[in-house]
């Protein structure tokens, strides 16, 4: 069931577009001081905030895992996830899971120590992790693109490497069977004439009248 009651809506501003949610989110918890890539959601379909409460929500297509590769932890997100923010904080979030060990654990809420730069996750259930809040910063668009560029420019580069390797060995395999060819004809040739010199030796039996 929804969070999100019209009474909600009629206060919220309310976008559309995975584009334009995306940026609304990742405006709104910059202003938060929290990283912009906390929620990677993806196909966002609306998304609302309501600034007298803090109340936000985002929806999406379906649910998705997102890894942090920076700690290698798997973080999944439901089509609905909502929270209230505040400075550094996210609190009574939903829709959102961590991968501990073999279970997944439902997290309530996001604190970030402008101190010591570290989020502390919290799950219901009392328990926590702390985490650098660079592992939850979104990537730079144009640096994954130029860097998936280079890759594919090599790729190419190898690819056409090996054809020209390939080739190469066609052309040493072929030149190879000429000379074998060409080898045989000359020893043919050769008992051939052999054969002649021989027979042309040979001597003449001269019959008396």
């Amino acid at each position: 069931m929804s969070l999100v009651t019209e009474e909600i809506r009629s206060k919220a501003e309310v976008h559309h577009g995975s584009e334009v949610c995306q940026e609304r989110s990742r405006f709104l918890l910059g202003e938060m001081g929290l990283p912009s890539g906390l929620l990677p959601l993806k196909e966002v379909e609306e998304c609302g905030y309501v600034p007298e409460t803090g109340f936000v929500w985002l929806k999406q297509k379906k649910k998705t895992v997102h890894k942090f590769e920076k700690i290698g932890k798997l973080v999944s997100y439901e089509t609905e996830v909502t929270a209230y923010v505040e400075k550094n904080r996210m609190r009574k979030l939903t829709g959102v899971k961590s991968k501990e060990i073999l279970i997944w654990v439902s997290l309530t809420d996001f604190s970030l120590d402008p101190a010591t730069r570290k989020i502390t996750f919290k799950s219901p259930t009392g328990l926590y992790r702390s985490f650098p809040a660079s592992a939850f910063e979104e990537e730079d668009v144009n640096v994954r693109d130029k860097e998936a560029e280079v890759e594919g420019k090599n790729a190419e580069v190898q690819e056409e490497a090996e054809r020209g390797e390939e080739a190469k060995e066609e052309n040493e395999t072929a030149t190879a069977e000429e000379m074998v060819k060409d080898e045989n004809a000359a020893v043919n040739v050769t008992e051939k004439k052999k054969g002649e010199i021989v027979e042309a030796l040979q001597p003449v039996e001269v019959k008396e009248a």
